[in-house]
């Protein structure tokens, strides 16, 4: 039985990441005769025309999301269309991968696992699993930069935003299957991320899952963290059962701009900054946790009882997804360190002011870890030390404390897994316990 003070479930994925073509699409597009008036979001993807039909509005819109899918076999068809590469993927499999690089080492929760798996996690990372088996079920990752375009029947569908596509068939993560050793293994843990939920297709089998958590979670020690990284509900209306189901339990609910326009169901001006606080006043009445985060291209903000806790945690969020937004899976220690000295967005400069006090002095006697020296292996980074203690009680009043992102121009950035990131870089600046 493997044992770590930060466990990260509850699934992973294998994923096909396809380098974007244009040219592909366009012809794909005039093979299956598909118009501009029909582009969609919301049509179920039963063929793979739906699933172009989906990719074509997404990009028509420049917004970003994760589908269901009828089946694997409409994932492996278009993948095969397109030059491609397996990776790893899934919440907290990213989230330890972008640790790692730190030295934070972690204990991933599993529902499925293949030679993929085996062979793309690295040292430094354990895990225990719920399959029985080996399965692959692949994700199908599409991203897109700003201005990529695809003439439709004459109409030119230009990206506004670069952005990621996920779409799906997964059983063991529709499932989610808890392992019999997770009780085990939160005993001594201090840290669990919660993740995966958004993939369930079945309510009787969520309430199940859901039970089983509960119980689970009791195993954890007093003063431990919770952090929930909400995702898009393949079915929406699962979505509060899960809050209804766990909200007590959870010190960090987090959320990306996307997933926080879902829940308001209305657009959201992230360079307004009325608007961005009217929204996080809504969102925190709508999900009343301890504390609310809210990661977005802009910046990342802290809503609850005591923001001040996460202050540099949300600095070392933003870090890593940064990271990860400029150099890709294969960053090193040397290109997040680099990160830090990237120039502040300034339209998120102008939201964070606005918004959120300016920082406090370093707390006195607060602890600074030694920090592993560049290159050196995981293995030997400094002992994790204590989470600060976020069970506030719920319903007290609330502030907000607001952080910009940089301001990066990257003509060929990667932005699948940026939120992913964003939580192992969140969860590890808590864990090094230091200002970044």
């Amino acid at each position: 039985m493997v044992s770590s003070e930060t466990v990260l479930g509850l699934g992973g994925t294998v994923d096909y990441e396809i380098d974007w073509n244009s040219a592909v699409l366009e012809g794909l597009a005039a093979e299956y005769g598909v118009t501009v008036s029909e582009l969609t979001t919301d049509h179920p993807i039963i063929t793979e025309r739906d699933l172009l039909v989906s990719v074509l509005a997404m990009l028509k819109t420049g917004s970003g999301g994760e589908r269901f899918v009828a089946s694997s076999g409409i994932v492996e068809t278009f993948a095969a269309r397109f030059t491609s590469r397996v990776t790893l993927g899934g919440t907290g499999v990213r989230a330890a991968l972008a640790m790692r690089v730190l030295g934070v080492t972690s204990t991933l929760h599993l529902v499925s696992i293949d030679d993929h798996v085996r062979r793309l996690l690295p040292p430094g990372i354990d895990f225990i699993s719920s399959a029985v088996t080996d399965t692959t079920d692949p994700h199908l990752i599409i991203q897109f930069p700003v201005g990529a375009t695809v003439c439709l029947g004459g109409t030119l569908l230009t990206a506004t935003h670069a952005n990621r596509l996920i779409y799906s068939n997964d059983p063991p993560n529709q499932t989610l299957y808890l392992s019999d050793e997770l009780p085990s293994a939160l005993s001594t843990a201090t840290l669990f991320l919660i993740s995966g939920f958004n993939s369930m297709q079945d309510a009787q089998a969520l309430d199940e899952r859901l039970d089983q958590l509960r119980s689970a979670l009791s195993r954890l020690a007093p003063g431990s963290t919770v952090f929930y990284e909400d995702s898009g509900f393949h079915r929406p209306e699962f979505s509060p059962r899960v809050r209804a189901a766990l909200l007590d339990a959870i010190d960090v609910y987090s959320l990306n701009e996307d997933e926080l326009e879902t829940h308001l169901g209305h657009p959201v001006d992230l360079l307004d900054p009325h608007a961005v606080r009217s929204a996080l006043d809504d969102v925190a009445r709508l999900i009343p946790a301890r504390h609310l985060i809210v990661h977005t291209k802009y910046f990342s903000a802290a809503i609850g009882e005591r923001p001040e806790l996460y202050r540099e945690a949300l600095r070392g969020g933003i870090l890593m997804a940064s990271t990860r937004y400029r150099f890709g899976d294969g960053f090193t220690r040397a290109d997040y360190d680099g990160m830090a000295a990237e120039r502040v967005s300034p339209a998120g400069a102008i939201v964070a002011a606005a918004l959120s006090p300016a920082a406090p002095p370093a707390m006195a006697g607060a602890a600074t870890p030694a920090v592993s020296a560049p290159g050196a292996p995981p293995e030997a980074a400094t002992p994790e030390p204590a989470l600060p203690d976020a069970s506030a009680p719920l319903g007290a009043a609330r502030t907000i404390v607001c952080i910009p992102a940089f301001q990066l121009d990257d003509p060929t950035p990667t932005t699948i897994g940026l939120g992913d990131s964003f939580v192992g870089g969140f969860i590890a600046a808590l864990r090094r316990g230091r200002a970044l």
